[in-house]
């Protein structure tokens, strides 16, 4: 009992740093994984990731300008449309080439393809996948997500991508929506803008993809569909900071929340992490997700500096 509250006292403290202007949403993730494989985890606080992941997405909306994410969104509509249908039917592809379970080659290919998790959660209802293809799925995911978060701002700054392409680039080849926009924090605060909002915008993928995978498995009793609501509220928040401009100072407010929460949302992610977890993914199954993440980011990297 003791350890357990010197555990919970620690884990609450060094998460409290996040909220240090210094701490980067990489060193968060990092902290966050540091504490839980040293078994220092606090599973009633790691229970509200969701919650300040999505929270967060929602109050950065009000930082954002309407007109500048309908340019974004239009220039970026026929980008996603192609890596969307490309990163699935070569997911696809190689899940029967490595002989994965097809249940969690699809729920891989659709993380990879629109926004990680989430999608992972959308779709594996509407699929029937059993609980350990989607652990295995979301082991991948993480895994490559944890990566990409460290990665992808070195790689942007050797190659010396502009801020809006670097978003762009951000947006289309890392898989959750909390890595992409941490990554875009760290490059920049235009990176930060076009990454969070092509990635949102992406994210509605999910509902079509959920319809044509309820449909095609309705047969076997496709279930229920589930929608990310924090889209539709992070959009309201933008039409509302347009719509009430008089109201800015507040809504700076709400965006810097909204970052400081990223961040914390980050470190509980983080601490969410487990070597078990790793190998209960299987080598295929992250070969898998590797493979076609870096395909992935290759290709719309030459596609959007070409």
């Amino acid at each position: 009992m003791i350890q357990s509250t010197k555990h919970r006292i620690l884990f609450i403290l060094i998460g409290s740093l996040c909220l240090v202007p210094f701490v980067s949403p990489a060193m968060a993730l990092l902290a966050g994984a540091a504490l839980s494989f040293m078994g220092i985890r606090d599973k009633q606080l790691a229970a509200y990731t969701s919650f300040f992941l999505q929270a967060s997405i929602v109050l950065m909306g009000f930082g954002m300008n309407l007109e500048e994410v309908i340019a974004v969104s239009s220039s970026g509509f026929l980008t996603t449309a192609i890596s969307v249908v490309f990163v699935m039917l070569v997911g696809l592809l190689l899940g029967k080439l490595f002989k994965v379970d097809h249940h969690i080659a699809l729920l891989i290919s659709c993380g990879t393809a629109i926004c990680g998790g989430s999608a992972i959660a959308a779709v594996a209802p509407v699929i029937h996948s059993r609980h350990h293809q989607i652990s295995f799925a979301l082991g991948v995911v993480f895994v490559l997500n944890a990566v990409a978060l460290i990665l992808f701002p070195i790689i942007g700054h050797y190659l010396q991508l502009s801020q809006e392409v670097f978003g762009y680039w951000a947006a289309i080849a890392i898989h959750d929506t909390s890595s992409v926009v941490g990554a875009g924090a760290a490059y920049g605060e235009e990176a930060l803008q076009v990454a969070t909002t092509v990635k949102l915008v992406r994210a509605l993928w999910i509902i079509p993809l959920s319809l044509v995978l309820s449909f095609t498995n309705k047969d076997k009793g496709g279930g229920k569909i589930k929608l990310p609501w924090f889209i539709a509220l992070f959009m309201a928040a933008i039409a509302i900071s347009y719509c009430l401009p008089q109201l800015s100072t507040v809504y700076d407010h709400l965006y810097d929340f909204g970052k400081q929460g990223m961040v914390i949302a980050l470190f509980l992610i983080g601490s969410s992490l487990s070597i078990k977890d790793m190998k209960q993914a299987g080598p295929r199954s992250f070969l898998l997700g590797l493979i076609l993440w870096i395909i992935i980011a290759i290709a719309s990297l030459l596609v959007l500096t070409h």
